[in-house]
């Protein structure tokens, strides 16, 4: 059995809108999620949060405070991640359509409203109560299934 993969996510509002990434090439999926990936071993989760937003979206944050820790899993396959999730703010950059990800990962990137949430498909169910009505303290989503 191998631990569950470790990710670190951004929560990013500006302008009353959060920033969402849709990580599926070639439109295989209406599902946003909020920037940022993987762990890589023997690097702090800011560093990692910070290069992965800026592959992703071509923006430069600082990390900020945990706000939120979700698992999702695949029971098909065995496949667990936990990500955490940090608050986070631009310090330099704007999203531009025709940044691409080196990695090819993440096709589109944008800012969503609030109200905006309840027509898109995103994951955790959580993320907009994290980042328009934050809260003292870490919220926990707990395990969910994982969809596409």
């Amino acid at each position: 059995m191998t631990s569950p993969r470790l990710a670190a996510r951004a929560v990013i509002v500006e302008g009353g809108k959060l920033l969402l990434v849709n990580a599926y090439p070639d439109g295989r999926s209406d599902l946003w999620c909020a920037p940022g990936g993987g762990v890589t071993r023997g690097t702090d989760l800011p560093t990692n949060l910070a290069r992965e937003v800026e592959e992703e979206t071509g923006l430069r944050i600082d990390v900020g405070p945990l706000v939120l820790l979700n698992e999702f899993h695949n029971p098909a396959d065995g496949f667990h991640q936990v990500d955490l999730f940090f608050r986070a703010t631009i310090r330099s950059g704007a999203i531009d359509p025709a940044w691409l990800d080196p990695e090819a990962v993440v096709t589109e990137r944008r800012f969503f409203a609030e109200a905006e949430l309840a027509t898109i498909r995103f994951k955790p169910d959580s993320l907009g109560r994290v980042a328009f009505h934050p809260s003292d303290g870490v919220v926990y989503d707990g395990l969910e299934e994982l969809v596409v």
